[in-house]
């Protein structure tokens, strides 16, 4: 974990945690411990350790996180694009070009 009890108990009342990188960066279950003891202000989630997030979490009890699958970036306008753009890049590789979004 990237943030666990150590880090959130450094944190200030009124901080606000985003995840929507990876799941394994988060300690959910001491992120649910934090946010119900009020040391950290709320939380918003679209990535979990393990996906879906199983009912019986307890961050389903926290009234202070903002939990959704991760499939908020979809709509049907979107995925069009996201092709278009991924096929433009493709074709950057191809000739030779510079990539505008290399991951290494």
């Amino acid at each position: 974990y990237f943030i666990g009890s150590s880090e959130l108990e450094r944190m200030k009342p009124s901080a606000i945690l985003v995840n929507t990188a990876r799941g394994g960066l988060v300690d959910t279950t001491a992120l649910a411990k934090a946010l119900q003891g009020g040391e950290i202000g709320f939380a918003g989630l679209d990535v979990f350790e393990e996906e879906p997030l199983d009912m019986e979490h307890p961050l389903w009890n926290c009234g202070n996180a903002f939990l959704t699958s991760h499939t908020s970036w979809y709509s049907e306008e979107s995925v069009p694009k996201l092709q278009e753009l991924a096929a433009e890049e493709a074709v950057r590789g191809l000739r030779g070009e510079s990539l505008k979004n290399r991951v290494n």
